[in-house]
């Protein structure tokens, strides 16, 4: 069973990222210029002091898993 992801869910400093096998992560966007934010913080972020909700209301979705040509 996944993980609510807290407030990153509706954050707009989030980046998701998924792998081939379909694991999805959190990328916090904030952590690339201030090295207090983890880069990707544990599951599920409960206060955050650079949480800012997105101006859209629907969350981010995950990119489709890569797809091997092989």
């Amino acid at each position: 069973m996944p993980t609510h992801p807290g407030l990153c869910a509706t954050c707009q400093h989030v980046k998701l990222t998924a792998t081939k096998r379909g694991s999805v992560f959190f990328l916090c966007l904030r952590s690339q210029i201030d090295a207090s934010f983890r880069k990707y913080p544990p599951l599920p972020v409960v206060q955050c002091q650079g949480y800012e909700p997105q101006r859209e209301a629907q969350a981010p979705q995950p990119p489709p898993p890569r797809r091997s040509d092989t």
